[in-house]
């Protein structure tokens, strides 16, 4: 009787550090994938950092393509919940969300982009990550874009994707040495005069 009892018991906790580890994985992973080259990241490394064996690793993500697919799935859920907070028609509070979003992962996305041209998952990733970033313009700037005609309509959404791309956070931020305050500032500035060019 007391198997029995204890069978789901331990099945439940069997699962539970299924879901741990592998949630650990992902994260050890993500570190370290922020912090190096991929080629400079190894199975091993990230097992390591994770306080798990690399059978255990592999069990779950049997390379490391698939492993860094895993973690991009994870992270592409964050981004999308954090982006999908920017209210239509507020600039102030979509320019805020933006640079909330760059902020957090700007010099991580730019890792990434700098590896596209040679690592398959990194490739999806930010061509997955460029039709998002298109598809939160169109709706955040939705009353700036209607009643255009479809040219003028299609050139302004470019122009809006490009201003709000994370290289020009970088060339502000980082190679300019903007504060976050003079971004967000500079930023409402050219989004509005582009408005007022209608």
């Amino acid at each position: 009787m007391k198997t029995t009892a204890a069978r789901p018991y331990r099945q439940t906790a069997r699962a539970a550090a299924v879901v741990d580890n592998t949630r650990r994985i992902l994260d050890a992973a993500e570190t370290l994938f922020t912090e190096r080259l991929y080629d400079h990241v190894t199975l091993e490394d990230v097992a390591r950092r994770a306080g798990v064996g690399v059978q255990t690793l592999i069990r779950r993500y049997a390379t490391k393509e698939a492993l860094v697919r895993g973690v991009i799935e994870v992270v592409s859920a964050r981004v999308e919940e954090q982006r999908g907070q920017a209210p239509t028609g507020d600039l102030a509070r979509i320019v805020r969300n933006l640079a909330d979003h760059y902020e957090a992962t700007g010099d991580v996305t730019l890792n990434v982009l700098s590896q596209e041209d040679r690592v398959e998952p990194f490739r999806e990733a930010t061509e997955s990550g460029r039709r998002m970033h298109r598809e939160w313009v169109e709706r955040v700037f939705a009353n700036q874009l209607e009643g255009l005609r479809r040219a003028p309509r299609e050139l302004r959404t470019v122009q809006l994707v490009a201003i709000c791309d994370v290289y020009v956070w970088k060339v502000m931020r980082r190679d300019q040495g903007l504060t976050r305050a003079q971004y967000e500032r500079a930023l409402m500035q050219m989004i509005d005069r582009l408005d007022k060019e209608s």
